[in-house]
């Protein structure tokens, strides 16, 4: 987690002071349980509170007692006992350090997803507006890289929009599942704390209790949410790259924001680089390599180790920071993207007609030519196009093997065919909002 890509926001999630929060308040819940229960005294679980509630926890001197004690949740308590004196002896009670780390974690990791939530809004909708905008606006689909047939730049941004909700709805599923609370104790019998402490403790919190925690909440949960992470940020790659296709120069159909005073290269004058597309592409790489660890801490020794705990500790903050930039930086070059009809219309006019040549197979094959012999007659001359001879439409009129008059074969060049169902498309997307009437 550098500063050069974390917001603020996501960085609050995972600094120590809201750990050390998050962690009191796990311990003063179960004292307030234990109280109720007594466990311990109600006066005890009272000023626990009262000194600990508005407390500014000392990270400094809580790494001084663990470089001491070699204990990370030992030296937090030890802190605990300095600020909040006697009373806190009456802390963890039956409790292990996994149900304070687990339980803090969870919270941690639902308040990082609660923001990338917000981000998969900010990313749907500038798609949403983009793709309205140009939902008529034509451009040429590309399969394998090559020129296929017509579309719209708004179905491109549709087909995103629609990815993108399936992210929020992957996003939510992933939040649901790490929402679990441990206050279990040792190997997770509750012999020594009540399981009534982790249902309050879990109420509290807005967590699930685990069913079966074994010390730890069990790592396939992590693991399952890293991986939705992972596709999400797959999701910004696929749109990140095709944003960088349609930059190049041979291309230019659309490009990224480029600012008063922005510079592109310290060498070329000229450049305009998809710097913003590149850095996310790379940022996503980076959210897909906590998958393997994450999926590799699932099987620990018995009832817990901590060959985990390392692990964690760089994956969590690093890949939801790193995914809440991205999803932040792509929702600004959407809302922000270039485009150029003009470009689109004229690569969509550079192959002389050839992105009709379906149309002419499917008239042939109707007109009672064998679909071989249909096929090979279109691809006869589509080749000549290929090779700069001339244009798909007079070779066509002029090639006796082709059964269609002038009349049959000019209507199959209307551009206007390929569109018929675009709205049907962005009614299936956008719902009523999505149709033509709406987006007049």
């Amino acid at each position: 987690m550098i500063p050069r890509y974390t917001r603020k926001e996501a960085a609050d999630v995972w600094a120590p002071q809201t750990r050390f929060k998050i962690m009191f308040e796990i311990e003063a819940h179960a004292a307030d349980k234990m109280a109720e229960l007594g466990v311990i005294p109600r006066e005890a679980a009272r000023v626990i509170w009262e000194k600990g509630r508005n407390a500014v926890w000392n990270p400094d001197r809580i790494d001084e007692i663990e470089r001491e004690v070699k204990h990370d949740v030992i030296a937090f308590l030890t802190h605990v006992t300095e600020v909040v004196g006697p009373e806190a002896r009456f802390l963890h009670q039956g409790m292990t350090s996994s149900d304070v780390n687990d339980t803090t974690l969870a919270v941690q990791l639902v308040r990082a997803t609660d923001l990338l939530l917000e981000d998969v809004d900010l990313v749907l909708a500038a798609l949403k507006r983009r793709a309205l905008e140009h939902r008529m606006t034509p451009c040429v689909g590309r399969s394998h890289g090559i020129h296929a047939e017509p579309t719209t730049f708004g179905l491109k941004l549709a087909g995103h929009y629609a990815e993108f909700q399936r992210a929020k709805e992957r996003l939510a599923m992933a939040k649901f599942e790490i929402a679990t609370c441990a206050i279990s104790g040792a190997v997770g019998t509750f012999a020594n704390v009540a399981p009534e402490v982790e249902a309050y403790v879990a109420d509290k919190l807005g967590l699930a209790v685990e069913p079966v925690s074994t010390q730890v909440i069990p790592r396939d949960r992590h693991a399952a949410y890293f991986a939705a992470l992972a596709v999400v940020a797959s999701s910004i790659e696929r749109l990140a790259v095709e944003i960088r296709h349609l930059q190049r120069t041979e291309v230019l159909e659309a490009e990224e924001p480029f600012d008063p005073g922005q510079k592109g290269s310290s060498a070329m004058p000229h450049k305009r680089n998809p710097i913003l597309t590149e850095n996310l592409t790379g940022l996503a790489r980076l959210v897909r390599s906590a998958v393997t660890p994450a999926m590799e801490n699932v099987a620990l020794w018995h009832e817990r180790d901590i060959s985990h705990s390392s692990v964690e500790r760089g994956i969590c903050p690093d890949a939801t920071v790193h995914l809440d930039f991205a999803l932040r930086r792509l929702a600004g070059v959407v809302e922000r993207l270039v485009v150029y009809p003009e470009n689109m219309a004229k690569n969509l006019d550079r192959l002389g007609g050839l992105v009709h040549s379906q149309r002419v197979l499917l008239a042939l094959t109707q007109k009672g030519l064998s679909r071989e012999a249909s096929y090979a007659a279109v691809q006869r001359n589509a080749m000549k196009v290929w090779r700069g001879e001339g244009d798909f439409l007079g070779f066509l009129k002029a090639d006796p093997e082709v059964t269609l008059s002038d009349a049959e074969l000019e209507p199959l060049f209307d551009l206007g065919y390929h569109f018929k169902h675009v709205d049907t498309v962005f009614a299936r997307v956008f719902g009523e909002q999505g149709s033509l009437t709406a987006a007049a």
